[in-house]
């Protein structure tokens, strides 16, 4: 028996506030989101770019870089604040691997 692949629609937002204020805030709350996705897409990216440096000098060079996007991302509550300590443990731990061989 096969199976379908789940496919995922994206959210669409109907503006169901009924007051000016409410109707403002959704507006705020979406640009926010759209943001708030830009920044934790753009931290991934940087995150996967990095580890596929391992080794280099350039990923001691960008290495703090991304660790300052990643303490960003826990500012302003786009990601927890544990979920970043663990992110930038990981990265400490491939740095001082590389360190070790080289």
């Amino acid at each position: 028996m096969k199976s379908t692949p789940y496919i995922c629609t994206p959210k669409i937002i109907f503006n169901m506030a009924n007051h000016k204020a409410t109707k403002k805030d959704t507006r705020q709350a979406t640009k926010r989101n759209e943001a708030n996705r830009y920044y934790g897409k753009t931290t991934r990216n940087a995150i996967r770019d990095l580890k596929t440096k391992v080794g280099t000098s350039e990923f001691s060079d960008k290495l703090p870089n991304v660790i300052s996007q990643i303490d960003k991302l826990a500012k302003r509550g786009i990601i927890h604040k544990n979920k970043a300590a663990n992110l930038k443990s990981k990265l400490a731990k491939k740095a001082n691997a590389a360190k070790a061989v080289a």
